[in-house]
């Protein structure tokens, strides 16, 4: 069934839909559902799709740059974990307990607080009170949870598939209305080529048509030219061909697309979003693997390590690169103003 057809069948449940995260967004505008106000500066990062976006890459980019100014936390819902409640990271969390991005944070920033919960706000009095004296909040995926307002919002979007392009859920992937990009005070355009003439940035921003309060900025993946594991690290170059890549995530075609650039012999296996792995999983991957290497993304290295165990098990580190240094400076400066101001 075609992508156009699949969306006129699924219109009807799109508009049910709608109708419901509408009146929703209106009970938290009018002050019918509360909002838990939080006691010092924060930053929300977020989206309005269901995945893709790279708003992990974003995050560990504010954990990056801020913490060596700020006592930073972390707060997130920590998807696909097996415990539940409120978790605070230590050296035994994995991607089981807290889940894999969490995890992945904790591994790379290791003097920053990371807590995991479905309810915001009970993360959110359990970070008030940890003696490490948070004084920058971090929340991740917080669009949607209104229960909670960070004093700045990042909406995270890609130049491909921006979401004034989509159609809200099950028609197509937007998780609520494109009005909801107004509650945003940056709106990111993640994943874009890295090179973009100055009609072009003019363009896409015109068909975003954004609030004159709102900033937008541009931003691409940035690849690392290393792989590596809790041992070592090597060229991406020198990894066994045809190796393996696994992924788990939501959007790998930029990942992929990258190692075809240069020319590498790979298979690619490739599961969905946050995919826990099975024993079977385990057991496909070991036959098809051999003598080679296995290649993943550092978020799938949080899963799949405790069950393959591997020192030929590789991740490759990604980081968000801005288009040129003003527009990153510019980016830095808006929300430190925004964190000192509150």
């Amino acid at each position: 069934m075609g992508m156009n057809k699949r969306r006129v069948l699924l219109y009807p449940f799109a508009l049910i839909y709608w109708g419901i995260t509408s009146i929703r967004n209106k009970f938290f505008d009018w002050g019918v559902l509360p909002t838990y106000k939080i006691q010092f500066p924060s930053v929300g990062v977020g989206n309005l799709t269901t995945g893709g976006t790279g708003k992990s890459v974003v995050v560990d980019y504010l954990i990056s740059n801020f913490k060596k100014d700020f006592r930073i936390a972390v707060l997130s819902r920590g998807y696909g974990r097996m415990l539940k409640g409120v978790q605070i990271a230590d050296e035994k969390s994995t991607a089981t307990t807290i889940g894999d991005e969490p995890v992945q944070f904790y591994s790379k920033h290791q003097d920053i607080e990371v807590v995991v919960a479905e309810k915001r706000i009970l993360g959110l009095k359990k970070i008030e009170k940890l003696p490490s004296k948070v004084n920058l909040l971090i929340l991740d995926d917080i669009l949607q949870h209104r229960y909670v307002k960070p004093t700045t919002l990042v909406l995270t979007t890609t130049y491909d598939t921006p979401y004034v392009s989509d159609a809200l859920l099950p028609s197509g992937n937007l998780r609520e209305s494109k009005s909801g990009a107004q509650r945003a005070d940056i709106v990111l355009v993640t994943k874009c080529p890295e090179k973009l003439t100055v009609q072009q940035l003019k363009f896409f921003e015109e068909r975003l048509n954004l609030l004159p309060q709102q900033k937008i900025f541009f931003t691409r993946i940035k690849y690392s030219s290393t792989v590596q594991n809790a041992l070592t690290k090597k060229s991406l170059t020198k990894l066994k061909s045809p190796f393996l890549l696994v992924t788990g995530i939501a959007d790998p075609t930029p990942l992929e697309a990258y190692l075809k650039s240069l020319g590498l012999d790979f298979i690619h296996f490739s599961f969905p979003d946050h995919h826990t792995f099975t024993f079977q999983d385990i057991t496909k991957l070991k036959k098809a693997q051999r003598e080679g290497d296995i290649l993943t993304t550092e978020k799938d290295y949080m899963r799949l390590y405790p069950a393959l165990q591997y020192d030929n098990l590789f991740y490759i580190p990604i980081e968000m690169a801005f288009l040129d240094a003003a527009m990153e400076l510019e980016f830095k400066d808006f929300i430190k103003g925004k964190i000192i101001s509150n």
